[in-house]
């Protein structure tokens, strides 16, 4: 009973709500979103969309690596996502003889696809409600912290014990998944089929697919073919396997068919995928928090980062493509950070935020329930006291985690270990011993050089970290003062004068992990002095010291936030309810619908941006002398003889991206976009930078998810590429 009227209370709010606000649980969609989706124009029943016992387009729709989406568009695994969601497996890929970043990488026959070590593709297979399972179980299990009701290794433990008494199908590639939402007041169960064998299938250069690149990454009117193609195999009855050349191109369950009769203005289109995290439940002390710590260091840290590596990446091809992902990652999120604040500033939103809250402590007070102004001081108090760590911790992280990869040493503490068993001293004169202690110092220093080797291979250009890691210690230093920094700051100030640069010119000169000579030297001759002393482990150990440290203080800070939190969503789930607007869980990495229209928007007074753009603006952006936009000579020809195949619009133009106002937000890379038929019209890839506020606050009259036409993108891979047997493979919709 308490499950229907909740769900009735959903379903109303959905009714009164503005339909394109929400991140929405496919399991809900029929009981909440079902009557606004048709009557913004979706025309197939909603059990099309999503279904607990039928094929649906749901099952078309797979979590592509780690952090992006894709959709399954051929009856053969053929997979469709973005070229930056693809960027390091081109990379992967890539050489200076061999250069599919800068050339683009179009297999032509089967035996061409290239296994992509590393990459999983995973299917949904079930998503099951089981709130009343969790909670009973909750109530009968130990939890001495209090903290079980949101632990991922208590759920984990849950998940197991529901799939067991559900008889639930377990297979070497079943992955089961329990989630907490609404800040632990539901919990919903992933039942997944992971696939390891994923091959490159086609990918366009990047003066094609990332087209503008860091000038107009979040930006609005976009013109990047920003899509590229892989594969799932599997053995030889369809199974997931590790890759094997036996391997077959999966037989897939659901693909997607292509509608190449275009969009126009106010159509109706939704949107699946997985969507990253977003903060929609937080208080104004919460928003400010973020504003001035994580959105702050990851502005100004990563900016400083960025500035040395782009202009190593310019002098050396080989640098370029060792560091690409790398750099794309970081700067994606560096301007991510500067137009979240720069609107949440514009848009007022900590003030929207403070008359939210007080509507809610008002609601509380009329209520005499003082349970939510308790919460509310709560949190609002271990935002104070977690503000100084947390600020820390954001510029360790940035500064000297994220963009230090020769921090990533490996750890030694098996060979002190075994050196001190048998005396450092003795190993150092003899590099022998004998016995048993012989034998464990053999297999350590074994285990060392193999992960040592590993090392080296990652780190191939140790004067590019050793400029990053200069620029980055004087950044660090620029934003913690003298008495609150890492400890090795001391070691700089009294062994090198001060001197940060000198330091980190000693690390790549002294230590065993400075260079492979060195490495190589301490193999054979192993000794604890030399790890006592060693600059760049010492460094490492200062790190970890000063993230256990900031840690260890907001986790005093944060003791009660968990608790405070999920009575603060409840207040605020019901509050919405009852005023009829929508609520749906903040985002975190698992599969969700939004929905909305082809909209065009006003970003400023006088200012309008259309709801599509074509190849035109592409040839209007041309820079021959800046890479982020070189267009190929092959496209100009394109452009310029109009042979653009069946793939242009009726006014005989090549559609090249377009925008909806759908929510979206980090994850949604390589979504499918659907029209009102639930036929593939796009690929989601960005969100306009008037619209980076979303992932705290939604504004529909301002923030639009950017797209690329499929138009376009099948007038890649067939026109420029040639690659027209991927083209036979697809199912087309020429209406």
């Amino acid at each position: 009973m308490r499950k229907q009227i909740f769900i009735a209370a959903l379903s109303l709010a959905a009714l009164t709500a503005q339909a394109d606000e929400g991140m929405w649980m496919l399991t809900d969609l029929r009981a909440q979103n079902a009557a606004v989706m048709r009557e913004l124009g979706l025309e197939i029943p909603i059990e099309q969309v999503y279904s607990d016992s039928a094929l649906s387009l749901k099952d078309a729709v797979v979590h592509f690596g780690g952090g992006c989406t894709g959709e399954i568009i051929s009856a053969e695994g053929l997979v469709l996502t973005n070229h930056h969601c693809g960027y390091g497996a081109i990379q992967q890929h890539s050489s200076v003889a061999h250069d599919y970043l800068t050339d683009g990488f179009w297999a032509m026959n089967r035996s061409e696809e290239l296994p992509c070590k590393g990459l999983k593709v995973t299917f949904i297979d079930r998503i099951l409600d089981i709130t009343p399972y969790v909670l009973a179980q909750l109530k009968v299990d130990e939890d001495p912290q209090g903290t079980n009701y949101l632990s991922p290794k208590y759920l984990e433990k849950v998940a197991g014990r529901f799939a067991k008494a559900e008889n639930i199908e377990m297979t070497p590639a079943t992955l089961l998944e329990l989630r907490a939402f609404y800040g632990g007041n539901r919990y919903y169960l992933f039942v997944k089929t992971v696939y390891s064998d994923i091959r490159m299938v086609g990918a366009p250069p990047s003066s094609i697919g990332k087209f503008g690149a860091d000038t107009d990454n979040w930006m609005w009117p976009r013109h990047t073919g920003d899509f590229s193609l892989f594969r799932i195999y599997a053995d030889k009855e369809g199974k997931p396997a590790d890759y094997a050349e036996s391997n077959v191109p999966l037989k897939v369950k659901k693909h997607l068919k292509i509608n190449l009769g275009g969009i126009e203005k106010n159509d109706f289109a939704f949107v699946m995928g997985f969507l990253g995290r977003n903060w929609r439940y937080m208080i104004s002390d919460e928003v400010e928090e973020r504003m001035q710590t994580t959105n702050f260091m990851r502005q100004h840290v990563r900016g400083n980062r960025q500035e040395v590596l782009m202009a190593e990446m310019l002098k050396d091809p080989a640098v370029r493509i060792h560091y690409a992902s790398k750099y794309a990652s970081s700067a994606n999120y560096w301007k991510n950070a500067i137009g979240m604040n720069e609107g949440l500033v514009r848009l007022n939103v900590l003030d929207t935020k403070r008359a939210q809250q007080e509507k809610l402590l008002a609601r509380g007070r009329e209520k005499g329930d003082n349970t939510y102004q308790q919460a509310f001081d709560q949190i609002r108090s271990i935002v104070q006291h977690r503000r100084a760590p947390l600020y820390h911790q954001q510029a360790i992280n940035e500064a000297l985690i994220t963009a230090l990869d020769f921090m990533k040493i490996p750890s030694t503490k098996a060979v002190t270990e075994a050196l001190a068993n048998k005396g450092g001293a003795k190993s150092s004169k003899e590099g022998k011993a004998s016995g048993n202690e012989d034998n464990s110092l053999q297999k350590a220093l074994e285990e060392l050089k193999r992960e040592g080797d590993a090392y080296f291979e990652s780190v191939p250009f140790p004067e590019v970290e050793r400029a990053v890691a200069k620029r980055m210690l004087k950044t660090y230093a620029s934003y913690i003062p003298e008495e609150e920094r890492i400890s090795i700051f001391k070691v700089i100030d009294t062994r090198f004068k001060g001197n940060s640069d000198a330091f980190v010119d000693a690390c790549f000169k002294y230590s065993i992990f400075g260079s492979k000579a060195n490495f190589d030297k301490f193999l054979r001759k192993p000794s604890l002095n030399t790890l006592d002393k060693d600059w760049m482990l010492l460094f490492k150990y200062s790190i970890t010291d000063g993230l256990i440290k900031t840690a260890l203080a907001m986790d005093q800070a944060n003791k009660n936030y968990d608790a405070a939190h999920k009575v603060w969503v409840k207040g605020m789930m019901d509050m919405n309810q009852e005023n009829g607007l929508p609520i749906y869980p903040d985002a975190n990495s698992t599969l969700r619908l939004t929905y909305g229209k082809v909209s065009p928007y006003e970003p400023a007074d006088g200012v309008i941006y259309d709801y599509y753009t074509t190849l035109k603006g592409v040839m209007e952006k041309e820079d021959p002398n800046n890479w982020e936009f070189v267009v190929p000579a092959k496209l100009k020809k394109l452009y310029e003889n109009k042979d653009f195949g069946r793939y242009a619009m009726k006014s005989g133009e090549m559609p090249v991206c377009f925008i909806v106002d759908t929510d979206n937000t980090g994850g949604n890379s390589g979504s499918p976009v659907f029209n009102s038929k639930g036929e593939l019209i796009g690929t989601g890839f960005d969100r306009n930078y008037e619209g980076l506020t979303g992932d705290i606050a939604f504004r529909p009259s301002s923030q639009r998810a950017a797209c690329v036409d499929i138009r376009y993108t099948l007038f890649i891979i067939d026109k420029y590429a040639g690659a027209s047997h991927l083209i036979d493979e697809l199912d087309l919709v020429e209406e």
